[in-house]
């Protein structure tokens, strides 16, 4: 099951969601190496790239093994946005996505993310400008809407076509709830109706089983998965698994999860240095270890680490 964005072919219709703190160069990796179809880097601000922000360079770092990636901006100025989609178009991504979507309130106070749903004029602005200042697919990543008083996501993605974008990521949340409640998949169903460009669900798929079931009650074209792949990159082997064979793959061992944690732990501190590498991985280790016996007793001793070794020996102990 292959997905076209533009001139970009995916291996498979599934996404890697763009998470700030979480989908950094290393987890991307992993992800990668589970088949995951397309990775979406983390959000960088169009503007602190045009300040020529040092830690923001850092956030556009690309590895070669993980294309096809797609690296995401957002702002709300369609000038700003398209002048620095044209300054690093050289960098080996290979898909510009635009995040109208992020809820959180330091992005949304600013009139970006999420805010920009109530303001389509604008949207399609940015959409038309970056999709003629670069040769790359632009894509938008969007919710169903700002609030259950706006909830105009099929408005949205019809400009968002009209505009030049290659495909539409749509969230079945509203900007209110956040990611509270459940996801109405058939907003997204309403969205593929509406438009010919692909489409891509997200929202509440974590398994193989989900993401097919999004897939057949939406027609979506692609599927993103977020939170559910924190501490979990073996759940896109899993969804491209039984999304070619309906069959479902057991779940890591205890072994291959403690292998995963350690090989995670090293690209960090390769990528990031140690002190914050090891810092970094504290958040990794609850996600990997939640559900399993003594995690919690786990999670306490791992907040203390300090060295791969600290991790080495708590997670012998944990075995």
């Amino acid at each position: 099951m292959r997905l076209q964005i533009g001139n970009v072919s995916l291996d498979n219709p599934l996404v890697l969601a763009p998470m700030a703190g979480v989908t950094d160069l290393p987890f991307r990796l992993l992800c990668k190496e589970q088949g995951v179809g397309l990775i979406c880097m983390e959000m960088v601000s169009a503007k602190a790239i045009q300040f020529h922000n040092k830690n923001t360079f850092k956030l556009l770092e690309i590895d070669p093994r993980e294309n096809p990636v797609s690296l995401q901006l957002f702002g709300s100025d369609g000038d700003i946005i398209s002048e620095v989609a044209k300054s690093i178009e050289e960098r080996p991504f290979d898909i510009l996505d635009l995040n109208m979507g992020c809820p959180v309130p330091k992005v949304v106070n600013n009139g970006e993310g999420s805010a920009l749903m109530k303001d389509p004029k604008r949207v399609g602005d940015i959409v038309r400008k970056t999709a003629r200042a670069i040769q790359k697919p632009v894509t938008v990543k969007i919710r169903r809407g700002f609030n259950e008083d706006c909830v105009n996501a099929v408005e949205i993605a019809k400009i968002v076509e009209d505009a030049g974008a290659a495909a539409i990521a749509v969230h079945g949340r509203t900007r209110e709830q956040y990611y509270s409640g459940h996801a109405d998949w058939d907003i997204i169903r309403q969205v593929k109706e509406a438009v010919s460009i692909p489409v891509i669900g997200n929202g509440d798929v974590d398994s193989g089983r989900s993401a097919a079931r999004l897939m057949r009650e939406t027609g979506c074209d692609g599927v993103m998965i977020g939170r559910a792949c924190r501490g979990n990159p073996w759940i896109f082997a899993q969804a491209a698994h039984y999304l070619e064979t309906g069959a479902e793959l057991p779940k890591p061992s205890r072994e291959a999860v403690k292998e995963m944690m350690l090989r995670h732990a090293r690209l960090q501190l390769e990528v990031k240095g140690d002190y914050t590498g090891i810092r970094e991985m504290r958040k990794h280790i609850a996600w990997y270890t939640s559900g399993f016996p003594h995690s919690a007793k786990l999670r306490g001793h791992v907040n203390e680490i300090e060295s791969f070794e600290d991790l080495e020996e708590v997670l012998e102990a944990w075995m």
